[in-house]
């Protein structure tokens, strides 16, 4: 197959970097170039010390992608609004484009610019990015595989995954199953996050500061964080009506991590027993997500640097509510492992490769 020459915009940010130390140990890819405006020619060791003798490599300012003719595959992790003034020339030119911002997630262009109060400037490729969260989307993941594979990658033929944000993948992959056999009644879904730090990315601002942080926990974004639209869409695809969300997300004092409680109104019907055969059934032979005994719920902990998402489930009989909860690595599942998941299907390798670590167990 020949390794794949592979460029991350963006780099400089824990995203970004991310990208470039599991792309540095994927036996597919060959890291060409990594983008940073504000650290164009400092090495990328001189930011981060553990690639010290790992890459040569030196920031780039993101136009000199632009001079480079033999990539084949772009990821950006550049902050929302900018990916869809660069996602349109890369596919012109031939090159798979998995884009880690928000903007080519949401498949209305009026609900993206509601949410993210600018002009959505490329809406024409809203309708051919495909959904990057493997569970639900490998399917279509695996025909463009297919098609790069037949036709090549051309303007005629773009591939644009839209990499899903850590907490819509921590909280789909927690009540996906249960949404699939429509266990739940109509009543809105609802779900409590717990994120660390990072996921606020790489930016200095007083909230994230250690003495406010630390020792802390606080709710944001009360009925007005961005992922809720995203969630709300597939949440809505997974159980073919529309599902009503209520997302509240907290900020913890941790680096990295995410935990995601769900909870949602069951059936009568639908029993323990149920629910516990349908998440063995949907997730089963799934290479990254694993279903913990039942009544077992995930830590943080388990999953921190992995691509890995543990989820746990219980009924709670005498309301008929199900609690699913799913931990993932919110720099990780959440973000910079999945994007290299999607890649490898793309680009017809093993899912899995590059992405097999075992994390710490302390």
């Amino acid at each position: 197959m020949g390794l794949k020459n592979i460029a991350v915009i963006g780099g400089a940010g824990y995203t970004g970097i991310e990208l470039v130390r599991f792309i540095l140990g994927h036996p597919g890819f060959r890291l060409v170039a990594v983008t940073s405006d504000n650290d164009a020619g400092k090495p990328l060791a001189s930011l981060y010390p553990s690639l010290l003798g790992k890459t040569d490599l030196k920031f780039t300012e993101h136009a000199s992608i632009e001079t480079l003719t033999d990539i084949e595959g772009v990821f950006l992790a550049v902050p929302h609004t900018v990916a869809m003034s660069m996602a349109p020339n890369l596919l012109a030119r031939g090159i798979c484009v998995i884009d880690l911002s928000a903007d080519f997630r949401l498949k209305d262009a009026a609900i993206y610019e509601q949410w993210y109060s600018v002009e959505h400037t490329a809406p024409n490729l809203l309708g051919t990015a495909i959904y990057g969260l493997p569970e639900i989307n490998r399917v279509l993941l695996q025909q463009k595989c297919s098609e790069l594979a037949m036709k090549g990658a051309t303007s005629e033929n773009p591939i644009l995954v839209a990499c899903p944000g850590c907490y819509p993948t921590a909280s789909t992959l927690a009540i996906a199953p249960a949404l699939v056999i429509d266990a739940a009644i109509d009543a809105p879904v609802i779900i409590n996050a717990l994120s660390g730090v990072s996921g606020a990315g790489r930016v200095v601002k007083p909230e994230y500061l250690f003495c406010k942080v630390y020792e802390n926990a606080n709710a944001y974004g009360v009925a007005s964080h961005r992922h809720t639209p995203e969630i709300v869409q597939v949440f809505s695809w997974q159980a073919g009506r529309p599902v009503q969300v209520v997302f509240t997300p907290h900020l913890i004092p941790m680096k990295r991590g995410m935990l995601s409680t769900v909870t949602l109104q069951v059936k009568p019907e639908i029993k323990a027993n149920v629910l516990e055969a349908v998440y063995q059934k949907v997730y089963g032979n799934e290479p990254f997500v694993k279903v913990l005994p039942y009544g077992t719920m995930p830590q943080t902990a388990s999953v921190v640097g992995t691509n890995n998402a543990h989820v746990g489930i219980k009924l709670d009989e005498s309301t008929n509510t199900l609690i699913a909860c799913c931990a993932i690595d919110n720099l990780g599942k959440g973000a910079a492992s999945q994007a290299i998941q999607c890649a490898n299907i793309i680009f017809g390798f093993d899912e899995t490769v590059g992405l097999t670590a075992i994390p710490g167990v302390v």
